[in-house]
């Protein structure tokens, strides 16, 4: 007898999907840092503080889709 599973790999795929959007959102919020005796004005760009995390959001909307997602099977239309 085969085992069913919650998940499928359908879904696995779409949950790696998601993973990699959230890492990306992650690289996008990466850049130089200020320190004490350098300002560094690019820590307020636009990109590091709306762009990456809707990018993240994005990504994390994603991952939820692809747990709820549930692929058709032929065998379940009969």
């Amino acid at each position: 007898m085969k085992e069913k599973f919650a998940l499928e790999k359908k879904n696995f795929i779409l949950i790696a999907i998601g993973v990699v959007i959230i890492i990306a959102g992650l690289l996008l919020m990466t850049g130089p840092s200020s320190t004490e005796t350098h300002f560094e004005p690019d820590i307020f760009s636009t990109r590091r503080v709306v762009v990456a995390p809707l990018v993240c959001f994005v990504g994390f909307v994603f991952m939820i889709f692809a747990i709820m997602f549930r692929p058709k099977n032929k065998k379940d239309n009969n």
